[in-house]
């Protein structure tokens, strides 16, 4: 019964996704200038993603061996699907990415609300797609394999190609932002999206690559993750029933999340932020009712209600203070602005302090969040707060996909000359996508955090490690060990950004001198080349990551022993969390003040603030998108490692 209700619940998300696919498909566009400029974005998210699965094959097949002959057959089996399922996820999201980016542009034409009907609709077949796969996994992995062990193969799978997808998909998409934005703006003062500039289709391709392939895959393992981990605690607590619980409020949650998404679709509403708040609270109101008479029915009692309630609300909590941090309308931002007054200088230090003032909220969120559901229903109830939060993941993801697709719609209406009133209905709905991926951001860190706590509470379990002891000197080694890994990290990643953008930047200073009619408009870019540049540079650096994070733990383990390792874990989570609150909230506060001024406040674009404030961007940008929310990955990457090993 348990397995049927997962099949059917995902047959249904897969008839919604493509019917829902076929019919954005189908909606006309006219331009033709705008369609070669939607296909050269397409190919280029293409021939990044292609060459970039050839890397993560190599690796996964290698780590498939090892499985096979080291660990168990069965686990390696559930490791490719897992790897298999997550590249699809990603594919999904790109392809549905960059045919709606088109037909956005093209209904900007007729009014706002159908702009944002389109982009919205399209964005939905990426969440429920998503989700729908991830159910569907899960389904066949608990139909063939009883032995949960087995499961935490489907985990890792998902970790290392999210993980490949954050990493590589981060290092491009910034590279070629940051050269655009610093080559154009401050060196040619070219407005955003200038069809002059070399690295411009760049940019709207790594719209595509990372905040929609690479969130995709990152979200996907978070929810696999929660819920397997959650499956592993509720079996050692209650047997058979711990096991089903998650998997079936899952499928509720997939329900309430397309309920959700028919009501943001059929509200007629100027409002959008609104509408899509709404839509997000009204799916989270169902999963906590359903959740209400399942905890009845399941254990007679309500913890599970309860502790699925707190993470839900923690969740949107999370996601309120990471507004309130990096949107326009509130004051960090505003005062993040007004420092741009003042240098380059003073707007990096108030950035700074801004991100680090924002983990306040979060962590107290997360603290509470964890004593409360702990004391209600010890580590099962911990498991299940994490679940809530993830619960109504697919209409969550929609909305952070919706972010990247009105971008890149922005970025084809400004290419083809559009009529300035097109653009700004665009720029208004990016505007509240901007804020949507900033919530995003907080949201998928938060879901990361409660995924690798469980992971190391399933690890202390699964060793037989009864505590961290401080008192150990190896628990404080590894402690030590666990905490410098996420900075090590995020030096890796910031420094191929930084190495990326200098190959671009040279090569648009060389095309600007050897064709001087490229800025007068005569003579087109050569964007290829700068495509190229960032497919490269990306490749090539996301290895040493992957090496960091896989080989760790593994080290550790061997070395020092599961003592040591517990610590790793310990500290990774900790430092990397911290680490990637900080430099969301940074980059996103660095992003919107910069946006602030270019609409008006503090001289306008092309002032000195302005100026200043694509500095503070420029140098958001790598934290926000790259290294920042590849640490999401890292912490839950390393926790399922050790559970293999």
């Amino acid at each position: 019964m348990l397995h049927l209700s997962i099949f059917l619940v995902g047959l249904l998300g897969l008839l919604y996704a493509g019917f829902t696919y076929w019919s954005v498909k189908k909606i006309p566009t006219e331009r033709e200038n705008q369609r070669l400029l939607a296909e050269k974005i397409r190919q280029g998210a293409q021939t990044f993603l292609v060459r970039a699965y050839k890397v993560m094959f190599l690796v996964a097949s290698l780590i498939f061996i090892g499985l096979y002959f080291l660990k168990a057959p069965h686990v390696a089996y559930t490791f490719a699907l897992g790897a298999v399922t997550s590249g699809l996820a990603g594919v999904v999201g790109l392809n549905v990415a960059t045919i709606t980016n088109l037909r956005t542009a093209s209904a900007a034409e007729k009014s706002l609300r159908n702009a944002f009907e389109v982009s919205f609709t399209g964005s939905t077949v990426t969440g429920v797609t998503v989700i729908t796969l991830a159910l569907l996994a899960l389904g066949i992995t608990s139909y063939l394999f009883r032995d949960l062990e087995t499961w935490f193969g489907l985990s890792f799978g998902a970790s290392l190609v999210a993980f490949f997808a954050r990493v590589g998909g981060g290092i491009f998409t910034k590279s070629a932002d940051m050269t655009a934005d610093y080559v154009g703006k401050v060196e040619r003062s070219l407005p955003e999206d200038d069809a002059r500039n070399p690295a411009v289709i760049a940019d709207n391709v790594g719209d595509n690559v990372g905040d929609v392939a690479g969130m995709s895959a990152d979200l996907f393992e978070s929810y696999v993750g929660s819920l397997i981990a959650a499956c592993t605690i509720g079996a050692m607590t209650f047997g058979a029933i711990g096991v089903a619980f998650p998997l079936i409020l899952s499928s509720c949650g997939l329900l309430a999340s397309l309920v959700g998404i028919f009501g943001v679709r059929k509200v007629h509403s100027e409002a959008i932020s609104h509408l899509l708040h709404g839509g997000i609270a009204f799916s989270n109101a169902i999963v906590i009712v359903v959740s209400y008479f399942l905890s009845l029915y399941f254990f007679d009692s309500l913890f599970a209600f309860y502790a699925i309630t707190i993470g839900a609300f923690a969740g949107i909590g999370i996601g309120l203070a990471t507004e309130y941090y990096t949107a326009v309308d509130y004051q960090p931002v505003k005062k993040l602005a007004e420092s741009c007054k003042s240098g380059p200088a003073t707007v990096i230090v108030e950035g700074i302090a801004t991100g680090m003032g924002s983990t306040a909220i979060p962590i107290l969120l997360l603290v509470a969040a964890i004593g409360s559901t702990n004391w209600i229903g010890g580590l099962y109830g911990i498991s299940l707060a994490a679940v809530g939060m993830l619960s109504t993941l697919a209409i969550s993801l929609s909305v952070d996909a919706y972010g990247p697709t009105v971008d890149n719609a922005g970025g084809i209406v400004q290419m083809s000359h559009m009529a300035p009133e097109i653009r700004r209905r665009t720029d208004r709905l990016d505007a509240v996508g901007n804020t949507t991926a900033a919530i995003g951001k907080g949201f998928a860190i938060a879901s990361a955090a409660m995924t690798a706590l469980i992971f190391f509470f399933t690890y202390t379990l699964h060793v037989k490690v009864s505590s961290i002891d401080l008192i150990n000197p190896m628990v404080i080694i590894g402690l030590f060990i666990g905490s410098l890994v996420p900075f090590l990290f995020c030096s890796l990643a910031i420094r191929a950004v930084g190495q990326a953008m200098y190959a671009m930047v040279s090569e648009i200073r060389q095309q600007f001198t050897d064709e001087p009619g490229i800025l007068d408009g005569t003579t087109p870019p050569n964007y290829n080349r700068c495509i190229d540049i960032a497919t490269q540079s990306s490749l090539k650096s996301m290895l040493p990551g992957g090496i960091l994070g896989i080989g760790t733990p593994i080290a550790v383990k061997f070395l020092l022993g599961p003592e040591a390792l517990g610590g790793v874990l310990a500290g990774a989570l900790a430092s990397g969390l911290l680490l990637a609150i900080f430099q969301a909230n940074a980059g996103g506060a660095w992003d919107n003040a910069k946006k602030t001024i270019e609409e008006g406040a503090c001289g306008g674009s092309g002032s000195p603030a302005h100026q200043a404030s694509v500095i503070g961007d420029t140098v958001g940008d790598p934290l926000k998108d790259t290294s920042g929310p590849a640490l999401n990955i890292l912490i839950k990457l390393m926790a399922i490692v050790s559970l293999i090993i």
